[in-house]
């Protein structure tokens, strides 16, 4: 691995890393400090998911591009936006980073670092909530980056704390954020039984994201970093 493609992966891996950081983090604290208030603990965990996001990729972005996703990463990879020999190291980042996050979170607020969630999230309106945010998240971001790169860090963090609250699976909308989450019996955790049915949500919506980004963008060429 050369050192170009190192930092750009690093770059993902610490990014992921505390993304999922302040996700879990601050579901933690919010489900503390709310006192039993699910929709304050909601709101206080959307807004800190959004905050950092816009931290993180305007910080990251000029070194890996900032996806923080899989399926951000294999979109760009199709769309002729990075190189293919680089996405399966991206992903092995991202998938890494957000294991680390969850684990950093337990490890701050004195939890058992090593555990499975017991929180069910399944059925067709949770997958139809993950399709739709996914999708979205994707569309956002290939019509951000093409013509408006420079409000992409405020476009995605706006939509990701917006989705939280109108998808009714609260938008993990990110496989390897769907993983690790289910490493965490917290407020953000998902079971692992259903983590299955939210990656292949996440995954059709990805494909019809790609068609429509296709359709979209016709006439124009790839942009490679």
């Amino acid at each position: 691995m050369d050192l170009a493609i190192s930092k750009r992966v690093a770059a993902e891996a610490l990014g992921t890393a505390f993304l999922l950081a302040a996700v879990v983090g601050s579901g933690i604290m919010a489900e503390r400090l709310a006192g039993g208030n699910v929709a304050l603990a909601l709101l206080a965990n959307a807004i800190a998911t959004g905050a950092a996001l816009y931290a993180l990729i305007t910080a990251l972005g000029p070194w890996s591009g900032a996806h923080f996703n899989p399926f951000v990463t294999l979109v760009m990879g199709w769309c002729g936006a990075m190189r293919w020999r680089d996405v399966v190291p991206y992903i092995l980042g991202q998938v890494v980073g957000a294991i680390c996050g969850v684990w950093l979170a337990h490890l701050m607020f004195g939890l058992p670092i090593l555990q499975w969630s017991a929180h069910a999230r399944t059925g067709i309106g949770q997958w139809a909530g993950e399709f739709a945010a996914t999708f979205g998240l994707l569309l956002m971001i290939e019509s951000g980056r093409r013509k408006s790169p420079a409000t992409l860090p405020a476009l995605v963090a706006a939509y990701i704390t917006a989705a939280y609250w109108f998808t009714s699976s609260t938008s993990f909308a990110n496989p390897a954020v769907t993983l690790a989450r289910s490493m965490t019996d917290t407020f953000a955790g998902i079971g692992p039984n259903d983590v299955l049915g939210f990656v292949l949500a996440q995954g059709l919506a990805a494909v019809a994201a790609i068609r429509a980004t296709q359709w979209l963008f016709a006439n124009e060429g790839p942009q490679v970093r």
